[in-house]
């Protein structure tokens, strides 16, 4: 039978200065003023709606991402934090997260966001060097990002994350790693490091750049995982590395496909339902200007996920953790039984993909490595 998982909370700040070309988030370029009243008191009213789903459970985490929320004021934070704790309880040291465009930080709002309730910032780099940020669209330069990294040092954030991509247009090794070893120098607590794809319904995806080829991409990541080792960055998801102890609590409640509230324009939520004995996936309206009628639902859709593709959804967000997967999480948080996954895992672990424990799996450097390959078998 399914049980109830914990529970997070995911707002979408829908806005930002410029769409990047590779981006496709669901985020507006803005005309002109945010209407930031109208919508924080828009995204409490969304939260009121679904806190039928909370049934009896606090908040872990909280993630503010987008767009660019630190286009929001701090002002404006801490009041939607104040009305979100009056509707449901937080866990103690709850993990609040704000993603911040560097080049949005003027002096003395990282203080501000602090003292509105941001526990752990995610400061969107993506590269220090100047061609590269031009290439990608970027607003900040390389010292905004250095200087974001610099003030949330001194204002004794307790973590924060720095998010760098590679293999992007034209790059080579060196400029990789030497993005890479920047980031390390500022001694964040956590770095996510990806790489750039090439989305639909981007400008990239219409007028393709020139990007690394496999061969390069593959030397860029195996370098870079050496780099951050040495460090001392644990990887413990796909992309995220971090110092011991800092792992991004949000992301490991996605992976281990526990339950989240996403309110604003687009967010989704999953969320389960054990007296059903169902999952249901739920998207909000995309556009500021639909999600701000209120004649309107907030919600656009939601979906039963059937019970054919639970294993998979699972196994789609599980996999991505380097932890062991324990049996009785997959039982308790899909409501299926070992049996029903005898087969792919049979297979996993006969690819040598998979490595089967008394009481959990583990996925192996193979495993990790072909991961799309592992994931097919549980289609």
């Amino acid at each position: 039978m399914l049980q109830l998982p914990p529970l997070s909370l995911y707002i979408h700040i829908p806005w930002c200065i410029e769409k990047c070309p590779y981006c496709d988030f669901n985020s507006h370029k803005l005309q002109g003023k945010i209407p930031e009243e109208a919508y924080l008191s828009a995204l409490i009213d969304d939260l009121k709606i679904d806190l039928v789903y909370a049934q009896g459970r606090i908040l872990d985490t909280i993630f503010i991402g987008g767009g660019t929320p630190s286009l929001i004021s701090p002002k404006g934070i801490s009041w939607l934090l104040t009305e979100i704790q009056h509707k449901i309880a937080f866990k103690k040291d709850i993990e609040i997260t704000l993603e911040a465009n560097p080049g949005t930080l003027e002096n003395a709002k990282i203080a501000a966001f602090k003292e509105a309730g941001i526990s752990r910032f995610s400061f969107g780099v993506q590269s220090f060097q100047a061609e590269k940020l031009k290439r990608l669209g970027r607003i900040h330069n390389t010292e905004d990002a250095i200087r974001a990294a610099e003030q949330a040092k001194k204002c004794s954030i307790k973590t924060f994350n720095l998010d760098l991509m590679h293999g992007l247009p034209e790059q080579s090794i060196t400029d990789a790693l030497s993005d890479l070893q920047q980031a390390i120098s500022l001694q964040p607590t956590h770095i996510s490091w990806y790489q750039l794809t090439i989305e639909p319904n981007t400008q990239y995806f219409s007028h393709p750049p020139t990007l690394p080829d496999d061969d390069l991409l593959w030397e860029i990541q195996e370098a870079g995982q050496q780099l951050l080792a040495k460090n001392n960055y644990i990887q413990y998801e796909i992309s995220g590395y971090c110092k011991k102890g800092f792992e991004c609590l949000h992301n490991l409640n996605y992976w281990s496909f526990s339950d989240y509230i996403g309110i604003g324009c687009g967010a989704h939520g999953k969320l389960t339902l054990p007296l059903e004995n169902k999952i249901i996936r739920t998207v909000k309206v995309k556009h500021p200007k639909g999600y701000l009628q209120t004649e309107r639902s907030f919600l656009d859709k939601s979906e039963h996920v059937a019970l054919t593709d639970l294993a998979f959804e699972y196994m789609l967000n599980r996999l991505r953790l380097f932890a062991p997967i324990p049996f009785t999480e997959f039982e308790a948080y899909t409501g299926l039984s070992l049996e029903s996954i005898d087969l792919p895992i049979s297979q996993a672990i006969h690819k040598k993909l998979l490595i089967k424990k008394q009481d959990h799996w583990l996925v192996t450097d193979l495993g990790h490595r072909y991961l799309n390959d592992l994931l097919q078998l549980f289609i």
